[in-house]
């Protein structure tokens, strides 16, 4: 049976071979601390009682009929609302555009900027940005990053692919790392963009930019998270930016994301999430509405949220500072966003005890899975090549005493390497 040119080049998810072989352990009754998934688990982050209380008022309200293609006012306008007194970004109504979680925005905003054949530049490790220039039919240009700089592209990294570029996806705080752009950076970036678009004048397509900040609201220390229409406000035209509730209030399954960015721009998005049916379900996006109201609910569920998640990414981070320390061939970047942790585990060409060689990341990963009980996901699951040995660490669905138990055993492993 023949499929389309499209289908024939579609790739599977890296993440879910990793997570085959950790359900093939689960049914063997091994326990295993799983830090693949980018999700939460709802026995150990629960969405706040207040927007569950809200929804469930939303459904006996009768709140189950199609929402408006760009999303319900109030929530449109409770967004706004949110977006101003946050991060200082004033979007008027028509600038919103909800849909069910991030992923069709991304997609709609790929599809609404970008012809077949465009240059889409991107950094690597980055989520999912290779697959939605393979169902756009653009041409991507992977960035490598460093460690030295965070995984964070530069402007210095974009300068050389500028010029043919339509599109630049970034993301900050990043997945797959857990690590943002600093204010410096971020500005460079920004200047770069106006000063091509500057260059193209009104007779060329412009430079565009996604920017996926749906982990904004989830910093630590003293970080802090930056935007580039909040640094440079004359880059407003060319921005579209990517966020949502999935992530701040631990409901991924809960379907409500929000984009925003120039009005045309966003008009062209809606109508390709109306054509994906991508709407979030109406009950919800009346309960977000009044969830955003309550500034003090907001504000409350976040302040334990975050200390919980930074527990868990500082038992990780600590704990392999310490391996690093006793001499193991780790490494680690100490938690600054997001649900993840960057950890390096430099073990690529060590033979284990049954006389197999680990020959890249993935080996190395599914190597720890068996002996370790701990998961992984490799960056050359986010675009990286196979040969980086930096990995993924997401605390979303493993309890924090899963992570202290898990750390002796991974020493353990590695030591038996030779």
């Amino acid at each position: 049976m023949s499929v389309s040119r499209l289908a024939q080049k579609l790739k599977g998810s890296e993440i879910i071979k990793i997570a085959g072989e950790i359900n093939e352990l689960k049914k063997q009754g091994q326990k295993i601390a799983n830090l693949t998934i980018g999700d939460f688990d709802p026995a150990l982050f629960p969405i706040p009682d207040a927007l569950k209380n809200s929804i469930k008022q939303a459904y006996d309200d009768h709140q189950t009929n199609y929402p408006p293609a760009d999303g319900i006012l109030p929530l449109r306008q409770g967004v706004s609302n949110y977006l101003a007194d946050a991060y200082g970004l004033n979007f008027n109504t028509s600038e919103i555009l909800i849909s069910c979680g991030s992923r069709p925005l991304i997609y709609a905003a790929y599809l609404a900027l970008i012809d077949p054949g465009d240059t889409v530049i991107y950094a690597a490790p980055s989520w999912n940005n290779d697959h939605y220039c393979s169902l756009t039919g653009a041409k991507g240009v992977p960035i490598t990053t460093s460690p030295e700089n965070n995984f964070m592209p530069t402007a210095n990294d974009l300068r050389p692919h500028i010029k043919d570029a339509s599109l630049i996806a970034l993301c900050s705080p990043l997945n797959p790392t857990g690590t943002m752009f600093s204010k410096k950076d971020l500005e460079e970036i920004c200047d770069l963009v106006l000063e091509e678009n500057n260059r193209r004048g009104e007779s060329e397509k412009p430079l565009y930019v996604i920017y996926d900040q749906i982990y904004a609201m989830l910093t630590f220390g003293e970080h802090t998270h930056y935007d580039p229409v909040s640094l440079r406000p004359s880059i407003k035209d060319f921005v579209v930016y990517i966020d949502g509730a999935s992530k701040c209030f631990a409901s991924t399954g809960v379907r409500v994301g929000w984009g925003f960015g120039p009005e045309l721009i966003i008009e062209k998005m809606k109508t390709l999430v109306m054509h994906m049916g991508a709407w979030a379900p109406k009950a919800e996006q009346f309960a977000m509405a009044a969830f955003l109201q309550d500034s003090a609910a907001v504000e409350t569920y976040l302040t334990t949220f975050k200390r919980k998640i930074q527990d868990s990414l500082d038992a990780i981070y600590y704990g392999f500072k310490k391996f690093k320390d006793e001499g193991l061939d780790v490494d680690v970047i100490e938690p600054m966003g997001a649900i993840y942790l960057t950890i390096k585990i430099d073990y690529v060409g060590k033979t284990t005890s049954d006389g197999q060689v680990l020959r890249n990341s993935e080996d190395v990963n599914f190597y720890l899975i068996k002996e370790a009980k701990a998961a992984f996901v490799p960056f050359s699951a986010f675009g990286a090549d196979s040969s980086v040995n930096w990995f993924r660490s997401s605390i979303g669905a493993c309890s924090l005493s899963d992570i202290q138990e898990m750390l002796p055993r991974i020493k353990e492993a590695l030591l038996k390497l030779r």
